[in-house]
């Protein structure tokens, strides 16, 4: 029996050595697995986003998808290489706001210029450092002719200047003086010039955080030396919405949607300038609604208005309160769909987004108009055209007839010999007549009654 114990208690004993190394093993695994995520978590992640080009509507729209990454990744902060001479207004307040909202602490690396549009948006990062030889500056606001703007915009962009440096810490005065001459700052422009500082100027005047020689510079005065790059590449597909959404391509596309609205309803019938229009609508639109610019109701608007058009010139002929109406609201569409807001809010529109909007549309109805007036008599000319229209004379001796010898055609019934889009020609008792449709087009070979003589013959489609 002893010896049935000691060999029991030698067992027990080689059981809780084994349990006890077990358990060891289980407690170093946890431990290194703790460690893993605690090195995980700690890890600083940078995310570098290069901003070289100029400011438009898609640089917004990019720079929201770069801080959405970061979002996603944790990053510890964003670091915006900028090269930029400025550009649009209204797309560098939506970028200073973006930067001014993230939680996500920005730096911004001025590698060669911070001008104007690139001024205010470096003015909203939480530090600026910049490289030797580079500047940041002349935010006066121009017209593309690089003229200054009457004063109210001057206000307005002196005004978020002002109000940005201000939330960063950084002289609102300084800030106000790279907009208007008007404003001085002793020792820095008492000639009265607009401000642009170098980059030592920059840090003297305590608007740049240092001026360095690099980037890795810039993460080491950070401590960020050990952090984890990594650099946004912006795909095709964002480089293609940014580039519909330019101001430029967006003229065109709304002069190619009128144009080709136009030539149809010159030509009516489902035919090529109708499909012109359709694809110059949905380019025009498809990247404002994606990207939430473009409200279901402004959308709604346009049709209505070319809809109204439509119903002019088919159902109404003439041009009154239709006409008048599907223009205004056309024009309307458009314009809204190009300003900034929230539904019906639109808080957030200034008078220069108004006056670039306003810009865009003119433009492209003065292309319209140029387009319409250079190609009227090629259009007039061309085979494509002679299809539709009349052509050459109508002799008698041909078989044509007049309107005066047709009065007795009244109430009569006839066919249509040629398309009437709305005039062509009408056959009756074997005479070929000249006539015009009363209402819309009837296609050649549809059975016609006519409705009157004076001073044309008119016609409508007979359904009997």
């Amino acid at each position: 029996m002893r010896g049935a114990a000691f060999i029991n208690t030698e067992i027990n004993s080689n059981c809780m050595e084994m349990i006890g190394s077990r358990f060891r093993w289980i407690t170093y695994l946890l431990l290194l697995l703790v460690c893993s995520a605690t090195a995980r978590a700690g890890e600083k992640k940078v995310l570098v986003y290069h901003l070289q080009e100029e400011i438009m509507p898609g640089s917004a729209r990019i720079l929201a998808r770069v801080f959405e990454e970061a979002n996603k990744l944790k990053a510890s902060h964003v670091l915006i290489r900028m090269n930029t001479y400025g550009g649009e207004l209204m797309a560098a307040d939506s970028m200073r706001s973006t930067l001014l909202r993230s939680p996500i602490p920005v730096i911004v690396l001025v590698e060669n210029n911070a001008a104007s549009a690139g001024a205010l948006i470096s003015m909203a990062a939480n530090k600026i450092y910049m490289l030797p030889g580079s500047s940041i500056g002349a935010a006066t606001v121009v017209n593309e002719n690089a003229e200054a703007l009457p004063d109210k915009y001057q206000s307005y962009m002196r005004s978020m200047m002002r109000s940005t440096a201000e939330t960063r810490g950084r002289n609102p005065r300084i800030a106000e003086a790279m907009v208007d001459g008007r404003v001085v700052v002793e020792g820095l422009n008492d000639s009265g010039r607009v401000v642009t500082l170098t980059a030592s100027e920059a840090v003297q005047w305590k608007i740049s955080d240092g001026t360095v020689k690099s980037q890795a510079e810039v993460l080491q005065l950070e401590n960020l030396s050990d952090a984890t790059l990594i650099n946004y590449e912006v795909s095709w597909i964002d480089n293609f919405i940014s580039w519909l959404m330019h101001p430029a391509v967006s003229g065109v596309l709304i002069l190619l949607m009128l144009g080709g609205l136009y030539y149809e309803l010159q030509q009516p019938g489902i035919g090529f300038p109708l499909l012109i229009a359709i694809t110059g609508a949905v380019l025009y639109f498809a990247p404002m609604y994606l990207e939430g610019l473009a409200a279901n109701w402004e959308i709604l608007v346009v049709l209505i208005g070319i809809g109204l058009l439509l119903a002019e010139i088919f159902v109404v002929p003439g041009f009154g309160i239709a006409g008048i109406a599907g223009i205004a609201l056309l024009v309307f569409g458009l314009l809204v769909s190009m300003l900034p807001n929230d539904g019906f809010d639109f808080g957030l529109v200034t008078p220069i987004s108004i006056y670039s909007s306003v810009a865009v549309i003119v433009l492209s109805m003065s292309g319209v108009l140029l387009l319409f007036l250079a190609t009227s008599k090629m259009m007039a000319s061309s085979p494509f055209v002679k299809r539709f229209t009349l052509v050459g004379q109508m002799n008698a001796s041909e078989g044509y007839s007049t309107a005066v010898y047709a009065e007795r055609t009244i109430g009569t019934t006839g066919t249509a010999v040629s398309d009437l889009r709305p005039s062509g020609k009408i056959e009756i008792d074997g005479v070929v007549y000249t006539a015009s449709a009363e209402t819309g087009y009837i296609v050649a070979g549809t059975k016609v009654i006519v409705t009157g003589n004076r001073p044309n013959i008119t016609v409508k489609q007979d359904y009997d």
